[in-house]
């Protein structure tokens, strides 16, 4: 069984997909690892690292050939792993619905496509989540860029000249990324509010120490959505948040926002004119910016300035965090294989209930539901 650790391609991605402690480990389950050198030069680790661990080191073709399974962060370019073994795994985070026609291509060149971000949110896959603990990273950095972008201090500061008052932060979105956003900002000295479509978020905001801020006069999500996530709300939902957003919006000093709806783009939480009515200064950083945005005027990977507020389109957070981030996300990788790993047949043999979950293509064909839907 030959797994291949590939270096990521993308421009602006510096995680790699094993770090030579998971690397070690699938050493011992029997597996021969192969790891393409400058793999891990973006994450602060060494190919002698590896090599101590006791991967051989190649280049591309090298690293890919006859290999059994293929490890991404991001799913691979398939014209660059041709010479894999006919059916091999591939296993990275696919992007599923934003890169279509990459799927189809791992279809036709014969792949069997496996997607870590379609992991079903289940007690027993947690610990194979990597959108958890990708997110985890992201909503920590966003408070991060967002005191760095602030012309101000975080914390209330009293001193012989004058008290500093503490900003105001507010956090939109209470999954895992909003939640590490609200400890931080919390941390940092913050006073800070938060708002999310599922009331059940309501004892979470409280307990992190935050303020929570809801439509009261009608009913929102009682418990989680699909997988965790929100779902779309009705229109008469939308129209009492935006009029709860819009007036506290505007005392806010930092906003971050983190909604995302799986498969579709990501809900419009602010306006251009709610935006218009925070004071100059302030910094809003939109975690959806890469899904289209919370944020109307945010942009993917850039910083802009309207109205005298500096809307921050993240792109990719958690790979700024590059060494964390991989230990995690290759950590993620390791207890999904291992979880399934059959000593007797020396290779992981998948259930129905994950496999189902996270087989994109198999056989020639797309087969996932969420894609032939």
């Amino acid at each position: 069984m030959k797994i291949a650790v590939l270096k990521e391609a993308a421009a602006d991605e510096c995680r790699v997909s094993a770090t030579p402690e998971t690397v070690k480990k699938f050493v011992a389950l029997g597996a021969e690892m192969a790891v393409e050198r400058g793999a891990g030069e973006g994450a602060s680790i060494g190919d002698g690292d590896y090599e101590a661990a006791g991967a051989t080191l190649g280049d591309r073709a090298a690293t890919v050939k006859d290999a059994d399974i293929l490890f991404g962060v991001q799913g691979p370019d398939p014209a660059s792993v041709g010479g894999a073994k006919p059916g091999a795994w591939l296993v990275a985070g696919m992007n599923p619905f934003g890169e279509r026609a990459r799927v189809d291509a791992y279809a036709t060149a014969g792949f069997e496509a496996l997607a870590m971000e379609f992991m079903p949110r289940i007690t027993r896959a947690q610990s194979m989540d990597i959108l958890s603990s990708q997110s985890n990273l992201a909503g920590y950095k966003s408070v991060l860029v967002a005191a760095a972008e602030y012309g101000r201090a975080f914390p209330m500061m009293m001193t012989a000249a004058g008290t500093v008052s503490a900003a105001r932060c507010f956090v939109m979105g209470v999954g895992v990324a909003g939640l590490q956003a609200i400890a931080t900002a919390r941390r940092l000295g913050a006073q800070v509010s938060a708002t999310d479509v599922r009331s059940a978020t309501k004892e979470q905001i409280q307990s992190l120490g935050a303020k929570p801020i809801f439509v009261e006069a009608v009913a929102g999500i009682e418990g989680e959505g699909s997988g965790g996530y929100a779902t779309e709300m009705s229109e008469e939902y939308q129209k009492a948040q935006a009029e709860l957003v819009s007036s506290h919006i505007a005392k806010q000093d930092i906003v971050i926002t983190t909604a995302l709806i799986p498969g579709r783009p990501a809900p419009r939480l602010i306006s251009d004119a709610q935006v218009a009515t925070m004071r100059r200064g302030s910094v809003i950083v939109d975690l959806a910016a890469e899904s289209g945005g919370n944020v109307e005027g945010a942009i993917s990977g850039q910083t802009v300035v309207r109205h005298g507020v500096r809307i921050i389109g993240a792109k990719n957070m958690a790979s700024t965090l590059a060494a964390d981030a991989s230990a995690l996300f290759s950590r993620n990788l390791y207890n999904f294989l291992s979880a399934f790993w059959d000593k007797e047949a020396g290779k992981p043999i998948l259930d129905e209930e994950i496999g189902n979950a996270i087989r994109l293509t198999q056989g020639g064909k797309v087969v996932n539901e969420r894609l032939l839907a």
